[in-house]
């Protein structure tokens, strides 16, 4: 009890030195109540809050890094999340520096021989300092014996006791959040209860180099016949909860545009790469790699990109990929009916809007993008008019979705820097088309119906049952016990229902007896 009064008191204490309820004050009004509770907690504070010449966001920035780790994390998931906080601050909180101190090699070497057990210790024949440190996990450059070989590996290491650190620090913020919710009721808008639970939920995840692992391995699979990407292989035996191992990354830093020049390597190429890999694996997967910003992409000797840091992704159901790419195509052939139309059976807009109100609404969105550069359209002004209207018509909000959109600017943004002339409609195009094709071509046709048959054909064991179901309801409908005209209302429709369900079955079941003679005979 104790431990959890002090971390509240901690947490409280850290948000008013950092002068970040000032900031959010510049982004949406505080109760001034609620201001004054905090500023209680800085009194005997010597630390000076510095009010430099900065925006809102910019300064929120500022603040997060200096609170440390979980307030890093709650920033870099903020900036997933436009339609909280606005494009403007999720812009600037995609800045955070994920960078802390790093710890001494020995703890490290102790974490993975308690990780990895002392006899497969034995086979890790270097170590080297930390390369890389960030607010989670750090990551050293290991040669390690394996069937009788030596790799140069990599390993991830999370640091000293971060599930605890972090996982009290949530619980704190969680309390407060709560406290203001129910205190505050105009701060309910912030939603501030449900963004600390899912950066809970997302944040354990990442704290488990298990499940990154698995993303990479994922990713791996679906992308090895793929040109242009080089997804890192995961070595499991040397994998665990708090350590990861993989490929070392042998590349240049796709920020590093000069490096890459002076290597031949062809700019333009690789920026229409990045966008046909990223579409690829949303559209054709549905399983993409959310944080593809600079500094987790690199480059090797032969132009192909390689990803690192699989802690975020991003995952689309059968569903959804099918309108994502609908409603890409859809832009890209100037078809906003069929957008619109798209918007409406993937559920996204209340089935009471006006269908040529909304695809006027997307026209005024896709016009000024065609027969322009990337370098004279703003990914963020565009964000803005559909997170825009996505208000006007009161829109679900998805939150794969969103991820999937803010990893798009960020993708955009990546391939700007490469080549400035790149874009990303006409880029888009043969990826989404190889999906239509794919999807709802003559082989596509042929491969469904062959999926069906089996289904059907799975279904005959069931026939006798359902002869005897239906036996059963047309003998109590003969002898009067089910009276279709005492039925009324739901009652009425339940029954026609479970009728024509029996129907169904029937009809399926007879399909499947002719279907399964003719692969027969």
């Amino acid at each position: 009890m104790f431990k959890k009064i002090y971390n509240l008191f901690r947490i409280l204490r850290k948000l008013s030195i950092s002068g970040s309820i000032n900031t959010l004050d510049e982004i949406k009004p505080v109760p001034k109540s609620l201001k004054f509770i905090i500023y209680l907690f800085s009194i005997g504070s010597s630390k000076k809050i510095e009010n430099l010449q900065k925006s809102p966001g910019q300064k929120l920035c500022q603040s997060l890094e200096d609170m440390g780790t979980t307030f890093i994390k709650l920033g870099q998931f903020l900036a997933t999340r436009p339609d909280i906080i606005g494009e403007k601050i999720a812009k600037d909180l995609e800045k955070l520096q994920d960078k802390l101190p790093a710890f001494s090699k020995e703890e490290a070497e102790n974490i993975i021989k308690k990780e990895i057990g002392t006899e497969s210790y034995k086979n890790i024949l270097t170590l080297s300092e930390p390369i890389a440190a960030a607010s989670i996990a750090q990551v050293h450059f290991a040669k390690i014996k394996i069937k009788n070989k030596e790799e140069e590996l990599a390993i991830k290491i999370l640091r000293p006791n971060i599930y605890n650190i972090v996982n009290d620090e949530l619980d704190a913020l969680m309390f407060i959040a709560y406290l203001i919710e129910n205190i505050f009721s105009k701060t309910k808008r912030l939603k501030l209860v449900e963004v600390i639970s899912l950066l809970k939920k997302i944040t354990n995840i990442e704290m488990d180099l298990r499940f990154e692992a698995a993303a990479a391995s994922e990713l791996r699979e679906n992308t090895i016949n793929d040109k242009g990407i080089k997804v890192p292989k995961i070595y499991w035996n040397f994998t665990s909860k708090k350590i990861l191992t993989l490929d070392k990354i042998d590349g240049i830093s796709i920020r590093d545009t000069e490096k890459l020049k002076s290597l031949n390597i062809n700019l333009k190429n690789l920026s229409e790469n990045l966008i046909q890999l990223f579409l690829k694996q949303s559209v054709r997967d549905g399983f993409f790699h959310a944080d593809m910003h600079q500094g987790n992409l690199f480059v090797d000797k032969d132009g192909n990109i390689v990803p690192v840091d699989f802690g975020i992704m991003g995952r689309l159901d059968k569903n959804n990929k099918k309108y994502l790419a609908e409603i890409l195509y859809g832009f890209i052939e100037r078809d906003y009916m069929k957008v619109a139309e798209m918007h409406f059976l993937a559920g996204l807009v209340p089935a009471n809007t006006s269908k040529d109100d909304f695809a006027q609404a997307l026209r005024s969105i896709g016009e000024p993008i065609f027969g322009q550069s990337i370098k004279d359209i703003s990914g963020g002004n565009l964000l803005a008019q559909l997170f825009e209207i996505t208000e006007q018509f009161n829109m679900q909000t998805q939150t794969q979705l969103l991820l999937l959109q803010k990893t798009m600017v960020v993708v955009e943004g990546v391939a700007r820097k490469l080549n400035p002339d790149t874009n990303i409609w006409e880029i888009s195009r043969p990826v989404l088309e190889n999906w239509i094709k794919n999807v709802k071509g003559p082989e596509a046709t042929i491969k469904k119906t062959i999926e069906l048959s089996k289904d059907l054909l799975e279904r005959i064991p069931d026939l006798p049952n359902v002869m005897d179901n239906a036996n059963t309801a047309l003998q109590m409908i003969a002898e009067g016990k089910l009276n279709l005209n005492a039925i009324n209302g739901k009652n009425f429709e339940i029954e026609e229902l479970k009728l024509k369900n029996l129907k169904n079955n029937m009809i399926i079941i007879f399909l499947a007896i002719v279907i399964s003679l003719f692969i027969v005979f």
